[in-house]
């Protein structure tokens, strides 16, 4: 039985970089690898649609995110946190651990923070020195107009921390266009990588704030010190420098498609989706979802672990499921980077067969033919 990864990250892996990640180890100080970092940095400032500077760090996105707050919020500064879910809260804890105060914004799960609720806190909090938010909340599926936060912060002294961990090359981003001072990702979502690198562009009015913040408290995360090193085309530390490698093969797959072109793409396989859930009778969770991720609603009385269990034993379908309250009540189909309408409805159908066997009335076929008719109308 082959086995599909769909879930909102990890996520699959092209045979072309995982046969790059298959080569010899090399040493990571030679001219061979500064060349290297200096063409992903390139192919990345592309991807990010920015002309600052990509920091690699060697971490999961999570290493990502405390970098740009740690090394842009001084012990008890101020983080006005945008949350809709638990990667919200994630900037807000990582805050807390490092003295911020955390001013909390939140919405009701599986609705967006609006840009009204936005401007009042800065109203608020003059104070503020940042600003944080989610583009894609993977735990929920909610997208955030983060294009509005950008030119809200922008008018104000505080700098916008954005995690795109699930939305970068999945969904339109775009860095300066959009005011955003740090944009965090990581390697296992759309960018087609095995976990273990994050990526951060820096603002020039967040390397300002980093400059003049004379309280970092960081050693591993100096963005300071990546920048000084990133200028000979070097890394602090000793990099992950085999996911390099592939990460070069998927941003040379990325480009020749063409950033604009992949987010089209994921739109249509986005409302596919969420065409399918609903033919079947599903209620979609996200009130505004993105692109990146689909969640639905586990119908009253189905066990949505059991439902989720079944689809990876009897079909080799590995979905993912709430998290914390959410737990058994919602579906989380991922469907960025190296995952294609097919596997979209195979998923789908495996769903419509699951529910119909655990005694919901769904017509199988239904939801999958739902979703064929999104992308037989595209254009």
């Amino acid at each position: 039985m082959k086995s599909r990864l769909l879930t909102p990250g990890p996520s699959p892996v092209p045979e072309e970089t995982l046969l790059e990640l298959a080569r010899p180890v090399p040493y990571h100080r030679t001219s061979e690898m500064r060349q290297l970092l200096a063409e992903v940095t390139q192919d990345l400032q592309y991807v990010f649609q920015t002309k600052s500077p990509v920091l690699t760090l060697t971490s999961s996105g999570t290493g990502g995110m405390e970098a740009a707050l740690v090394n842009c919020v001084p012990p008890r500064g101020k983080v006005i946190c945008l949350i809709a879910g638990r990667f919200g809260e994630r900037w807000r804890n990582i805050g807390k651990v490092y003295g911020a105060e955390a001013i909390s914004i939140t919405a009701p799960q599986g609705q967006a923070v609006s840009p009204e609720q936005l401007a009042q806190a800065l109203a608020q909090h003059p104070d503020a020195v940042a600003v944080s938010c989610t583009l894609s909340e993977t735990s929920t599926g909610v997208a955030h107009d983060v294009a509005a936060f950008g030119k809200l912060v922008a008018k104000t002294p505080a700098v916008l921390l954005v995690d795109a961990i699930s939305a970068l090359a999945a969904m339109e981003c775009r860095t300066d266009d959009w005011y955003i001072d740090a944009c965090v990702t990581g390697s296992q979502k759309a960018l087609m990588l095995p976990p273990g690198l994050a990526f951060v562009s820096v603002s020039p009015k967040a390397w300002d704030l980093i400059d003049r913040n004379p309280e970092r408290r960081t050693f591993y995360f100096d963005l300071k010190k990546a920048r000084k090193d990133l200028e000979q085309n070097e890394t602090p530390y000793t990099p992950a420098h085999t996911l390099l490698m592939g990460l070069r093969v998927s941003l040379k797959k990325i480009r020749a498609e063409g950033i604009e072109n992949i987010w089209k793409r994921q739109a249509r396989t986005a409302a596919a989706a969420r065409a399918g859930f609903r033919g079947m009778g599903l209620e979609l969770f996200a009130a505004r979802p993105a692109d990146s991720v689909t969640v639905a609603k586990v119908p009253d009385g189905i066990d949505g672990s059991a439902l989720l269990g079944k689809l990876e034993k009897q079909y080799g379908l590995k979905l993912a499921g709430g998290q914390d309250n959410l737990k058994g009540k919602i579906i989380r189909l991922g469907h960025m980077g190296y995952i294609d309408q097919f596997d979209v409805l195979a998923a789908l159908a495996g769903v419509e067969l699951v529910l119909k066997e655990m005694g919901y009335p769904v017509e199988p076929g239904k939801g999958v033919a739902a979703a064929q008719q999104v992308w037989a109308e595209a254009k």
